[in-house]
């Protein structure tokens, strides 16, 4: 049996988008999952397709450790959650109200294109402390006090990810 050593808490990135996405948001979550993956971060998404399954699988392809935060339960099974690209699977049984464990267990969530779940899930992060990054998000007003960067390309999004975690997680 292989003995798993763990020498530090991992950095746990949350990506959050549609299910149904355009192909530049597809392309692009799979690029930020691949460099995500390439920077030794778990990335965390919702298992779903679209945006979810494009990123799950750049990380996945890149060597990364894939979670997701499911809304059906096992004995439940939903199309296309969760997809092959998971390595592990929580099943919740919580519908839509997993969006509150996808926005909250995160260290950085990343926002991508995304319906009323997407914005659910950045408002629920900023709600309890977890910096956002919005990569061509929904437009919304972000109130006063809240951590959200705004970001343009992925290697934004990247440099961003790396700033915040020197602030919160300083050596």
């Amino acid at each position: 049996m292989a003995e798993i050593s763990v020498k530090r808490k991992p950095v746990v990135i949350g990506v959050m988008g549609g299910h149904r996405a355009d192909s530049k948001a597809t392309e692009e979550a799979h690029r930020l999952g691949a460099a995500i993956a390439g920077k030794g971060y778990v990335l965390l998404t919702g298992g779903g397709g679209g945006v979810m399954k494009a990123a799950s699988a750049g990380a996945w392809n890149a060597g990364g450790l894939v979670i997701a935060v499911l809304p059906n339960e096992r004995g439940n099974p939903l199309k296309e959650y969760p997809h092959e690209y998971v390595d592990i699977p929580i099943y919740t049984g919580m519908g839509d109200g997993r969006n509150a464990v996808n926005a909250k267990a995160p260290d950085i969530v990343v926002a991508l294109k995304g319906g009323p779940g997407t914005l659910s899930e950045i408002a629920l992060a900023l709600k309890s402390g977890t910096p956002v990054i919005g990569l061509r998000a929904l437009k919304f007003a972000v109130p006063e006090g809240y951590t959200f960067h705004a970001a343009e390309t992925v290697e934004e999004v990247m440099e961003r990810i790396e700033g915040i975690l020197r602030w919160i997680r300083p050596l």
